[in-house]
């Protein structure tokens, strides 16, 4: 199978299992977005949608937020991880936001990476999912598939990156990304892998990865 069936078969894989992309992270508008991204950073979307509702009730928009302490956002927040930081991020990028934008959360990278505690991914993430604008945020579902099915080199999130939007139409990240996030989760997980249940791998994944799962499997 070529390159470029490969890639077919994997979109239309996809596009099969998860005809509907729910968004992981609970939010309604682009800054409760932004803070449920940041506060997603080494924690699980599950944990982040049980704190998120405690805080948003305190504040949903950066100019209640602001009225809020450091510390009072750090206890608030503390269950999802890297309290001290994300609490500091989190007041500093609100001040920033009504400083600076208008009390509107920007709609470029450069104006949101610019923001306290906001990376690449993060900003890539609420330019697709809030905005609508094409971007491809790779996190560690994503890293680990594009590897596994050859797409990849898997050396960086930067050249995954890269290499995802070179190999999949523009018009499609922003559901793309989603939908494999949701599949390696389900289906090609880090730990437990099935691969006999992870049909896009076993259909045209890397030979090393399928060979190295079946030697271990044996071991």
């Amino acid at each position: 199978m070529k390159k470029q069936e490969k890639v077919n078969f994997a979109i239309n894989t996809l596009n099969k299992i998860y005809p509907e992309i729910p968004i992981p992270l609970d939010h309604k508008d682009p800054y409760t977005l932004l803070i449920a991204v940041l506060l997603s950073a080494q924690s699980t979307d599950v944990r982040v949608n049980q704190i998120t509702p405690l805080l948003f009730e305190r504040a949903d928009n950066p100019y209640d937020m602001v009225k809020l302490s450091v510390e009072e956002i750090r206890e608030i927040i503390k269950p999802v991880g890297l309290s001290p930081m994300k609490s500091k991020g989190i007041f500093g990028l609100s001040k920033i936001i009504i400083e600076q934008h208008g009390g509107k959360v920007p709609k470029t990278y450069e104006e949101l990476e610019a923001l306290p505690a906001v990376g690449h991914k993060t900003a890539a993430v609420v330019l697709s999912q809030a905005f609508g604008i094409p971007a491809f945020p790779v996190d560690t579902h994503i890293h680990r598939l594009m590897y596994r099915w050859g797409f990849s080199t898997g050396k960086n999130v930067v050249q995954t990156e890269k290499d995802a939007k070179r190999l999949f139409p523009k018009e499609l990240w922003n559901e793309l990304h989603l939908q494999i996030i949701w599949y390696g989760r389900e289906y090609s997980p880090a730990r437990g892998w099935n691969l006999e249940k992870d049909i896009i791998t076993k259909t045209i994944g890397r030979r090393s990865v399928i060979k190295n799962y079946y030697k271990n499997k044996k071991s």
